[in-house]
């Protein structure tokens, strides 16, 4: 069996039970075709860069499968057939990541000084400390 990472968009106007059901039937597939679910994240509601097929945001589900490719090739077709779904992309991968996914993880560094703090004061006007 062969290991993928499967990220789809659902339209923006679905509700979050919605996008479980729908998540809960496209996991159905693969494992009635004996694959396996690895890792499912849910990374919500994110705005978009462009507007596709007239959405400006959409939810983004993240599932980490090991299935055949028949399999996944099911459940690709199913969401080609589904309303709901805007986009998809399955990427196979060597190996599945442990832990959260990149978009799950905060290892963001904390933002520095602002620009204004670090700009020295006018010469034409007092700083704030000076009167």
């Amino acid at each position: 069996m062969s290991l993928y990472e499967h990220v789809f968009m659902v339209r923006q106007d679905t509700s979050s039970s919605q996008v479980e059901t729908l998540t809960e039937q496209f996991k159905a597939v693969i494992t009635d075709g004996e694959g396996k679910i690895c890792k499912v994240e849910n990374w919500g509601l994110k705005p978009l860069a462009y507007k596709v097929k007239k959405n400006r945001k959409a939810h983004f589900i993240l599932m980490n499968i090991d299935a055949e490719h028949a399999v996944v090739a099911e459940m690709e077709r199913q969401m080609t057939l589904s309303d709901d779904v805007i986009r998809f992309m399955t990427l196979r991968v060597d190996e599945h990541e442990e832990g959260p996914s990149a978009m799950m993880r905060d290892d963001r560094p904390a933002r520095g000084p602002r620009r204004d703090d670090r700009r020295p004061p006018r010469g034409d006007k007092p700083a704030e400390g000076d009167k």
